[in-house]
């Protein structure tokens, strides 16, 4: 029987809380959060937000021990790598050079982890047998010649500051819970791919998940489980906050909750639509230059998520404009239909191994 597990996603308006056993949701629970609790991605008070938790927990029946958490993607520092087929311990001494270009400061400040995409030998068939790689690095080094060529290993490393990983575990301890696993939120897309590349008999699918944010738009694209590229649109909910600040004469925070209300039917406003027009036109830009950078990708579809995929006439500016099949994100949800489903998938999909 599967273990249920607690995900927790905290995001600038709401926090996100699912029960998962296995690949069944068992419930959900979204709870407003403070204004400037959280800030360019950063928790501002570690034990308020905890104690949010638990009175969440205890207000919508969610019963759980461990806890699976999801970093925002400003928090931590996410990269594919291929490296040569090496040990556990071989791999721990080497990951932190790959992202000697992109962390500031001691590298013993952060913490280093990786999960594994699949094994490349690099040959049609091996020497001898498989040595029984399981999605981890070997536990001993690979016999010297048992491929045709030097097998390597494909992967997501990830590169987290302690005081993240740290307050993460203070805000589940404050809340009752264990943290039991701690991951980017890019690694919550890359679970509900697999399970759905799982059932593709044919080639890898090519994948653009865009996570229609406050502070930005993020546009990922996936080829089957692997991440290629990411790229971050500084046109997310708060320009909206700021049109329709400006229409009604309104205070900026006020002015969100109208735009996520729909209040006075201000989403179908001509100003809202001009700005729905220019996200969807510079969402066209960064992905026409990803078609160019990535001439062999085969990108066609995409699943909005975020809370600007609430935002029904932003869908429809995003599916006139984009050369694109847009989905909603329940279609990404191993077990069908959830309610908000746009709001969970990272919740959700942090679950999931």
């Amino acid at each position: 029987m599967a273990k249920t597990i607690l995900g927790v996603d905290i995001g600038y308006d709401n926090l996100k809380l699912a029960l998962v056993a296995g690949d069944t949701v068992k419930k959900t629970a979204s709870v407003p959060m403070p204004r400037n609790m959280v800030r360019d991605g950063q928790i501002v008070s570690v034990e308020s937000v905890g104690e949010m938790i638990r009175a969440a927990m205890k207000e919508h029946g969610l019963r759980a021990r461990g806890a699976a958490f999801a970093f925002s993607n400003e928090s931590v520092y996410v990269k594919s790598v291929t490296m040569p087929l090496m040990t556990a311990d071989q791999l721990e001494y080497n990951l932190p050079f790959e992202f000697r270009d992109y962390i500031t400061g001691e590298i013993r400040d952060y913490t280093f982890d990786y999960g594994m995409y699949s094994m490349d030998f690099r040959a049609d068939e091996p020497a001898t047998a498989d040595p029984g790689f399981q999605g981890a690095a070997l536990e001993s080094a690979p016999t010297e010649g048992l491929y045709s060529a030097p097998p390597t290993m494909d992967m997501l490393a990830v590169a987290a500051p302690r005081t993240v990983v740290e307050d993460a575990r203070a805000i589940m301890r404050k809340a009752g819970l264990k943290l039991v696993k701690a991951a980017p939120a890019l690694s919550a897309y890359m679970q509900m791919i697999r399970r759905k590349e799982a059932k593709n008999t044919g080639a890898p699918h090519w994948y653009c998940i865009l996570d229609l944010g406050y502070q930005s738009v993020r546009m990922y694209i996936f080829h089957g489980e692997r991440h290629i590229v990411t790229r971050v649109l500084d046109i997310g909910l708060s320009v909206l906050d700021q049109v329709i600040a400006d229409l009604y004469g309104a205070d900026i925070h006020l002015a969100h909750t109208y735009l996520m209300t729909g209040y006075d039917h201000c989403t179908s406003r001509q100003e809202c639509l001009n700005a729905y027009e220019n996200i969807a036109t510079e969402l066209t830009r960064a992905l026409n230059f990803l078609r160019f950078s990535n001439p062999d990708g085969n990108i066609e579809d995409a699943w909005l998520l975020g809370g600007g995929a609430k935002i029904l006439p932003l869908q429809q500016a995003i599916a006139d404009t984009l050369d694109l099949q847009i989905h909603p994100a329940s279609d990404l949800l191993p077990g069908g239909n959830i309610q908000d489903a746009e709001t969970f998938i990272e919740a959700i999909g942090i679950t999931m191994d």
